[in-house]
């Protein structure tokens, strides 16, 4: 049967049959002659070398419907900007590179820290969010796509499919995230099926009803980096600069939306990007890392809500978490066995332990400073302060790209 079910307090658009593109894409440029679309790329230099983005610029120069490109670029000199610029030189968009570690842009984070706001460290969260600016500064795109640039198994479907239910005159949602499945030989996404969804579940269990947990546990792949947005939940979102960026994007836009008017969408038949590794001997690295700052970001999202932490309580929280942790291997266990794919038990539950690990270690974080760092501010708060600064930032990105 095919998979219609809707659950939780999210929409839920299921890829059903077999999608014409074609007629997709037919749609996506008629709605695009009323708002503007900007992709937004979060690029390291050294993606530039791989296969994957390759293969994502020669299927964007077959989309017609994006009114510009970002590529928001990550620690770069000046020669690799030059030579990102030229990699990106062959798409027929109108394409724009922003140089993050640029003397140009640089001065802009320091004049924000003379106003007492803090642009965060360098990171995924902060180039995003300089994108943001720049797109909010130009004024020409009334919407935003942004997915990751390591993705192999990208297609023109997976972008379509992820803007059309925001640029559609035909729907009313402001904010749509995108899901899809990690399988090979074996499943992947272990953050996700062994670390956020029990870990929120048992939450549940532990605080009782909380509209916020029932609305994270409505996401089928939370984790994803891939979303499309108006350009004005973009004035008003803050945007964590570590690893908590996807579970901190959601809150933000659960707090700043309606929840009718937020959807999720199927992208593709199965997702294949870069793999972490797990880490369990250092907590500053892979995925042991981020879990530890996804779990923050959660926990910092109920103290806003008015949850009280205590020892005891994380002492709780971790016996629920492993309880149903442990559940979740098995049912894993059962889907891998059916459909005939590799499923290590042992491997799997070494995870959890290092998950239960960063549990604790964020626990004890959130319990000596439940604010933490400053998240990135809102572009509405950083306009006010410095009344030019749009027009700053136009003219230091223009300069760089001429």
């Amino acid at each position: 049967m095919s998979d219609f079910y809707q659950t939780g307090m999210v929409a839920t658009l299921h890829r059903l049959g077999s999608p014409d593109i074609g007629k997709l894409e037919e749609s996506l440029l008629e709605f695009s002659r009323m708002r503007g679309v900007t992709l937004v790329l979060p690029s390291l230099f050294s993606e530039l070398a791989g296969p994957a983005l390759a293969g994502i610029v020669k299927e964007l120069t077959q989309v017609r419907y994006l009114r510009e490109i970002v590529v928001t670029l990550g620690p770069a000199t000046d020669e690799e900007f030059s030579r990102a610029r030229e990699f990106f030189s062959g798409l027929p968009q109108p394409t724009t590179i922003i140089w993050n570690s640029g003397p140009g842009i640089e001065s802009l984070y320091h004049l924000m820290l003379e106003f007492g706001l803090n642009p965060g460290p360098d990171g995924k969260g902060r180039s995003a969010w300089m994108a943001y600016g720049y797109i909010l500064a130009e004024g020409g795109s009334q919407v935003i796509a942004l997915h990751d640039c390591d993705i192999v198994t990208y297609s023109r479907e997976l972008l379509g499919r992820l803007i059309f239910p925001v640029l559609s005159t035909n729907l009313d949602f402001e904010f749509c995230k995108g899901y899809y499945s990690r399988v090979t030989d074996k499943m992947h996404g272990r953050v996700t099926r062994l670390f956020v969804t029990p870990l929120i579940r048992a939450l549940i269990k532990t605080v009782g009803h909380l509209d916020i947990l029932h609305y994270y546990d409505s996401f089928r792949y939370p984790l994803a980096g891939e979303f499309s947005m108006l350009t004005d939940l973009a004035r008003f979102n803050r945007i964590p600069a570590d690893w908590g960026l996807e579970v901190g994007v959601l809150a933000e836009v659960y707090r700043n939306s309606s929840v009718k008017r937020i959807c999720q969408v199927e992208l593709c038949d199965n997702y294949e990007h870069k793999h972490q590794d797990l880490s369990p001997d250092d907590p500053r690295s892979g995925l042991n890392r981020m879990a530890t700052d996804i779990a923050k970001s959660i926990f910092r999202t109920l103290a806003s809500e008015g949850i009280v932490f205590s020892h005891g309580f994380f002492n709780t929280l971790r016996a629920a978490y492993l309880r149903i942790a442990q559940d979740t291997i098995a049912r894993y266990h059962g889907d891998a066995i059916i459909n005939g794919l590799t499923y290590d038990r042992h491997e799997e539950a070494v995870a959890v332990e290092v998950f239960i690990q960063a549990i604790d270690r964020a626990g004890r974080i959130i319990t000596e400073d439940p604010l933490g760092p400053p998240e990135i501010p809102a572009w509405n708060r950083v306009f006010a302060a410095i009344p030019n600064f749009a027009e700053k930032l136009l003219e230091t990105v223009r300069q760089d790209n001429s």
